[in-house]
């Protein structure tokens, strides 16, 4: 008894020596404030390292000063919208001094996406002959005069809707590839490396059902994001109802939904929803609360997705869905809660 006794006796007392051994240590472990993880931050070619970049086209459909629009839809939402969605045509006078000065607003980190129709008043054909130089080239100058800053270009957003079958009308999807393609290498040849080029199609089944739809790509070495334009209604039974799954999913019968089809078939680019957004008619106030919800679940699914770009209005072209945000009180709480996530914080670097 009195030997088992000492050797209790003595294994307790190294029992509290390891105790006080590595006490101190473990406690100072336990304290030490884990390290911070690394910030997101855009890259060359503007792809965040992580998170999602956030953008609005606000006042869509209306004469109202798009970077007032934009301002107010920022106080509404909650969040300073990153990207500043704009849209030009022709030989408009681009960038303007409001849209640079959106640039650079102390405390309001943003950047550029000019949306262009190079080929206004003419047509693909034409501009991949050459015959609009001048008006890329003057454009080439403005940017190097006003814009030091990156920026991204959409060189004719949804151009699926103004394809053209008949080769004569200078309007077919080739011809559309062939003027990005033009538009792009002129203007690197002019010298403005500070571009990012974005390809925008429409997220609908009805063109990309079409067998010309695969001929609109310009080729990946003219491409740097791929975009898309896409919306859904908060509607039950209407034209497009469901959430924001549906509208990156969206597929022509037997086809391959959008998101599939870019990130396997381009793998290396990353994907821009540059319009997306919830409607319901005009007059039919449907809560869209289930769509806003359903957006960073799919952002977390889908890493591909880079930058989200809400386009606001109303009234839509026709004058019948309210694509808005504050539609209903609900709907407003529900986005502002969205706008609100710490997935959208990303530091630009634009030089």
């Amino acid at each position: 008894m009195l030997r088992k006794s000492v050797y209790s006796l003595a294994a307790l007392v190294a029992g509290l020596g390891a105790v006080f051994a590595t006490g101190p240590a473990t406690a100072q472990a336990a304290t030490t404030p884990a390290a911070k993880p690394a910030p997101c931050v855009t890259d060359a070619k503007l792809v965040p390292s992580c998170g999602v970049l956030w953008g609005a086209a606000a006042g869509g459909f209306t004469n109202r000063p798009r970077d007032l629009e934009h301002r107010n839809w920022e106080k509404l939402s909650g969040r300073t919208a990153t990207i500043f969605h704009t849209y030009h045509k022709g030989d408009e006078k681009f960038p303007t001094a409001a849209e640079i000065a959106m640039v650079r607003e102390p405390g309001k980190p943003r950047v550029l996406l000019l949306n262009w129709r190079v080929e206004y008043g003419s047509t693909w054909a034409n501009v991949a002959a050459g015959k609009l130089d001048a008006r890329i080239d003057a454009f080439a100058a403005r940017v190097k005069a006003t814009l030091p800053e990156k920026f991204f270009l959409v060189l004719n957003h949804e151009p699926e809707d103004d394809v053209r079958t008949d080769a004569a009308s200078g309007m077919t999807a080739k011809h559309f590839a062939a003027s990005y393609r033009h538009v792009i290498k002129r203007l690197k040849s002019k010298g403005l490396g500070n571009m990012v080029n974005v390809v925008a199609y429409m997220g609908n089944e009805k063109w990309m059902a079409q067998s010309w739809w695969k001929d609109l790509y310009p080729g990946d070495d003219v491409v740097d994001w791929i975009g898309l334009d896409s919306y859904v209604s908060a509607e039950k039974n209407y034209y497009h109802a469901g959430v924001f799954a549906d509208l990156l999913d969206r597929k022509a019968k037997g086809g391959e939904g959008f998101y599939s089809w870019a990130t396997t078939k381009h793998a290396s680019k990353p994907l821009m929803v540059a319009e997306w957004g919830a409607y319901h008619r005009i007059g039919k106030v449907v809560d869209k609360a289930r769509q806003f919800n359903s957006v960073l679940p799919e952002l977390a699914k889908r890493p591909k997705v880079k930058a989200i770009v809400y386009f606001d209005t109303k009234a839509d072209k026709f004058g019948d869905r309210d694509i808005s945000i504050d539609s209903a009180p609900s709907s407003l709480a529900a986005f502002r809660k969205l706008a609100a996530s710490p997935k959208f914080t990303v530091q630009l670097r634009l030089k």
